[in-house]
């Protein structure tokens, strides 16, 4: 059984879900949002993860502690637990990651694709990957989201709300 909660943050609303064994998923929530489960219906792990959450978005953490259960195809796992393996504050490329896999540069694109399907956002930094040159590119939440978290890691923090 999957239970969801949905939590405000300074990058909009998040959807966590989790069943027994772990985090499931944590998305961007862009739609209206629906009424969340009372709390005594939240599994543990949510509690938890919207607390680790919490703290990262307040500067009080940078490493998350939390099972996660996502799935995917091996390959996609494989590049999930790369992402990782990205040190808060740092940020990688797509064929930095291809070549940590063992694949050719041509294989960023591959890589790519599995970063855009990490159904664990935040937690999973897929934000963490930019482009070759630098450039942000590819982020589901949206480039304003990724910019912010990047800010958020980065020794200069965002300054003020990411929505007015």
């Amino acid at each position: 059984m999957t239970s969801t909660l949905v939590m405000v943050s300074p990058v909009g609303a998040l959807r966590l879900r989790a069943d027994a064994d772990g985090i499931t998923g944590i998305s961007f929530v862009d739609e209206e949002l629906e009424e969340d489960l009372p709390p005594s219906q939240h599994i543990p792990v949510l509690i938890e993860a919207r607390r680790q959450l919490t703290d990262y978005f307040d500067g009080r953490r940078k490493v998350f502690q939390l099972p996660l259960a996502a799935t995917g195809t091996q390959f996609q796992r494989a590049v999930w637990a790369e992402l990782l393996n990205i040190p808060f504050g740092a940020t990688t490329t797509y064929g930095e990651i291809a070549h940590r896999l063992g694949m050719s540069p041509g294989a960023s694109r591959a890589v790519g694709m599995a970063n855009g399907a990490n159904p664990i956002g935040i937690v999973v930094p897929c934000h963490r990957v930019i482009g070759a040159k630098g450039k942000l590119i590819g982020f589901s939440g949206g480039l304003d989201r990724k910019r912010y978290l990047l800010g958020l890691e980065s020794s200069s923090p965002p300054q003020g709300a990411l929505f007015r």
